[in-house]
């Protein structure tokens, strides 16, 4: 955003000198007959730190002293101005040839740098045209540095054409927390109970630093993250899967200071989890070093109950069962990252990620049943004790080569990605019977589940951007991804007359599978006047293989090449708005867990069987955008859309015989329905009120409908409401404020929800459904900061979560031979005191030196 502000400025000034010139006659000194100066000159050079280092995005300007007519006086205009790219290289072209230039280069932290240029030959004769300055140095403004630290603020949102990009850094609710703590703050976005993220009522893919992630909300810390990108409508360089909610990036903290810099921090909760984090960055010379650290204790509560009336038995079943679930053990994260600059164009990094996990949850269940007689009502009771325990490891490996060319805008970036772990999952549920609360012990059911896995993940991207000329541009990629995933799940009964274990083969499985999945893209975006676009292809196919280990039954999918267009149209209209359009095609894959032939009785009320023959689903989504910003930075943006689903994947229950018992029961498994919608408008606020007051809004009206194609699945329109307001307030004596409250109200089931690693297997994953809806809810949190020390290095923070117990999850759900609500309640009014200190010394004499060093020494900054 500030490089299109800096580049419509300059353009600006530069029509305006233009204006300037006398309109005849005798030309001013430096001029040429006719009252304008030969502007065929070619200035370019490159912008480097004071340790010979790259500075990007900086301001080149050139000036010329020339007569004003209107006050009759000579005064320095601006005839030219560009931004430095990534590499530092700038290029000037259609400069004055005749006269002296005056050229100044500003960046924030260091001093101004002014330079004389002229095109003249040292040994006479007419002005070359083009002129190399070479490597140009700047020098840190120490004083100015400190005052940014202190002072220097992001913009809440900045919006490009296919995604807004959301600076969460300032979001104090979340410190000490994970993703999931960041998302409840940013607009467009839900988070349910389960940490299962939304997005128009659908679930988004997940991507970290721009590619798809295995890793869940409550797996990432919050402290690392930059910013997040939100996608609605995702152009050609991204996977064309994950169905039609588009794409949340999750952009975590690069630091590349010279010197070094860091973060550490600890924390604690009104329930005594600890957590705590560590982020150091130092760079010196060719190399940068990273590193980041995370500990969170889990410790959570949930309360809920189910209320379900079965038909399809005779009697009917009513049962009421109450949940009390606590949480143990805790969460690390680990990364460190290595960059390389072999020279001032090409940069290589190695990144290596490890996470571990051990959760040990525990819950009790009462569960109360009625058999409904025609003659009367029959009662029992049971008490269910679970203690389980979910251990994960992660281990994951990235090489990246980034090369920019001579050329302005010409880059090229490869990456070869890994990530694999393994998982194990025990739990032991004991339930005893009696005729009713308080009454006779008749008998108990002891069951024991045991549940290892393995996955590996492969990626390799390369993208490559040409330029073709300073308004237009070529992007195209190709990407293949390799995944392999082995999970075990054995249930045992205990059996009383020989005091051992006995395997339940209908609730045991074990299956591996292979997936692959190629892809290629090409885009091409320009500009004429007011008006921008960018249009793009995406091709992709994928393959799948499936495999029962303990019978041997295998199934496949082989999904062909499919072709899926972008296209985004932008018009400015009027001062400071701009229209937008896009449209777009992508593709959700059945998942393993819903393709798979097992029928899973663990839980008796939710049997749940995969269906092999379910289908892709595809989905084209239409978006109409108007944005207008304010001059005080304020923005205003509005959208519609519409997106259409074919063979929508989604939830269905039917009666089918159990296995095990041999009885009729009830099966939760997944059909292809005929279509379905969503169509929408969404508003979008950013205000900065004063300067110790902003606040953002997202308001977002859709409505949603499965079209089953069949009668026994009720079709049903309806229309929600979701809303966010996330208000800040700087405080006098260095205090923040910030106020953050969300609003859904009755809304259809989502589907497709995500399962990420470590999740445990397939019976732990929430079902999503078209035969049902969620009843409304609303949430307030509240967050207060007070930062100390001259340099506010320091910060005390303590966070409120749902400060009126109010984010309640109440999903009714119903087909023909049940009705059910299931409520859940997590972690209301959870405090957290978080302590942070910031370190760091912006000085590159922190490490040996070259004999050659022209860096003084003493030229560091304390913070």
């Amino acid at each position: 955003m500030q490089r299109i502000f800096w580049l419509i400025a300059l353009l600006t000034f530069t029509v305006a000198a233009h204006a300037q010139m006398p309109p005849g006659g005798t030309p001013p000194p430096g001029g040429f007959p006719g009252g304008k100066p030969v502007a065929n000159g070619h200035l370019y050079g490159k912008v480097l730190d004071s340790d010979g280092k790259p500075l990007p995005y900086t301001s080149v300007i050139v000036f010329q002293n020339r007569y004003d007519t209107t006050t009759g006086t000579k005064k320095d205009v601006l005839v030219k101005g560009a931004m430095t790219q990534n590499n530092g290289d700038f290029s000037l072209e259609g400069v004055p040839t005749f006269g002296p230039l005056i050229l100044k280069i500003s960046a924030t932290g260091y001093k101004q740098y002014v330079q004389t240029v002229s095109f003249k030959k040292a040994g006479g004769g007419a002005p070359s045209t083009d002129k190399d300055l070479g490597n140009l140095k700047l020098t840190a403004d120490i004083s100015q540095l400190n005052e940014v630290t202190v002072t220097a603020a992001k913009p809440l949102m900045k919006v490009d054409m296919d995604k807004k990009v959301f600076d969460v850094t300032q979001n104090i609710s979340s410190v000490g927390g994970t993703a999931q703590d960041v998302m409840k703050n940013v607009p467009s976005v839900n988070v349910d109970v389960d940490g299962n993220m939304t997005m128009r009522n659908a679930t988004p893919q997940l991507y970290l630093d721009g590619r798809p992630t295995t890793l869940t909300l409550d797996q990432i810390p919050a402290d690392a993250i930059e910013t997040v990108e939100v996608m609605t409508a995702p152009s050609a360089k991204y996977d064309a899967s994950g169905g039609g909610a588009g794409i949340v990036n999750i952009v975590l903290k690069k630091n590349r200071k010279t010197g070094y810099n860091g973060n550490i921090r600890a924390g604690i909760s009104s329930r005594g989890a600890l957590n705590g984090g560590l982020d150091f960055n130092a760079r010196q010379g060719k190399f940068n070093l990273s590193a980041n650290a995370m500990y969170n204790q889990n410790k959570d509560r949930t309360t809920g109950y189910t209320d379900r009336t079965d038909y399809s038995t005779d009697p009917n079943l009513h049962t009421l069962q109450n949940n009390v679930q606590t949480g143990g053990g805790g969460f690390m994260f680990g990364r460190v990252g290595l960059d390389y600059f072999m020279n001032n164009r090409t940069t290589l990094s190695l990144t290596g990620t490890k996470v571990h996990g051990e959760m040990s949850p525990k819950s009790t269940l009462d569960i109360f049943t009625d058999s409904l007689y025609n003659s009367g009502t029959t009662s029992s009771y049971g008490h269910r004790i679970t203690d389980g325990k979910r251990v994960f490891n992660g281990n994951g490996l990235e090489l990246a080569m980034k090369h920019l060319f001579p050329h302005e805008g010409d880059e090229l970036s490869v990456t070869a990605n890994y990530f694999g772990g393994t998982n194990t999952n025990n739990s032991l549920y004991t339930t005893n019977y009696y005729t009713a609360k308080g009454g006779t012990y008749t008998n108990d059911v002891i069951q024991k589940i045991d549940g290892d896995g393995k996955m590996h993940h492969i990626t390799g991207q390369a993208d490559y951007t040409k330029a073709l000329s300073a308004k237009s541009k070529l992007e195209a990629g190709v990407r293949g991804q390799f995944n392999y995933t082995l999970n075990k799940n054995a249930t045992y009964y205990y059996n009383d007359e020989t005091g051992e274990y006995d395997l339940s083969s209908s609730s045991t499985s074990n299956y591996e599978n292979h997936e692959r999945i190629l892809a290629a893209y090409g885009s091409f975006s320009s500009s004429i006047k007011n008006f921008s676009y960018k249009v793009g292809v995406r091709a992709e196919s994928s393959n799948y293989d499936g495999k029962l280990l303990n019978n041997g039954e295998k199934f496949s999918n082989s999904y062909p090449v499919s072709l899926f267009p972008t296209i985004f149209l932008s018009q400015k209209v009027g001062h400071n708005q701009e229209l937008q359009l896009s449209v777009t095609r992508r593709i959700n894959r059945p998942s393993f867990f819903q393709l798979i032939p097992f029928a899973d009785s663990t839980d008796k009320l939710n049997i749940t069987k995969g269906n092999p023959n379910l289908v892709p689903e595809f989905t084209q989504s239409f978006e109409l955008s108007y944005m207008k910003t304010f001059s005080n930075n304020s923005t205003f943006m509005a959208s519609g859309y519409y997106k259409r689903t074919a063979h929508t994947i989604t939830s269905y229950t039917d009666s089918e015989t159990d296995e095990a018992t041999g009885t009729s029961a009830l099966i939760n498994t997944y059909i292809n329905a005929k279509n379905s919608y969503t169509t929408g408008a969404e508003v979008t606020l950013v205000n900065y009120f004063t300067k110790w007051w902003d606040m953002n809004t997202n308001i977002n009206a859709y409505n949603s409908k499965v079209n089953a194609g069949t009668s026994e699945v009720q079709n049903n329109a309806l229309w929600s409401v979701f809303a966010k307001v996330n208000s800040n307030f700087k405080l006098p004596a260095s205090f923040e404020l910030q106020l953050t409250g969300t609003y859904q109200s009755k809304t259809n089931m989502p589907v497709n929800q995500q399962k990420g690693f470590g999740d445990g297997p397939p019976q732990m994953q929430a079902q999503s459904s078209s035969q049902g809806y969620i009843k409304g809810f609303y949430g307030v949190d509240l967050a207060l900061k007070k930062s100390f020390l001259k340099s506010k290095a320091l910060t005390a923070t303590v966070s409120v979560n749902d400060i009126f117990r109010s984010r309640t999850t109440d999903q009714v759900s119903y087909s023909t031979y049940f009705t059910q609500e299931y409520t859940r309640l997590r972690n209301p009014q959870f405090v957290r005191l978080n302590l942070a200190y910031r370190f760091g010394k912006i000085d590159a004499s922190l490490f040996k030196r070259k004999a050659n060093s022209t860096m003084d020494t003493n030229s560091g900054m304390q913070m």
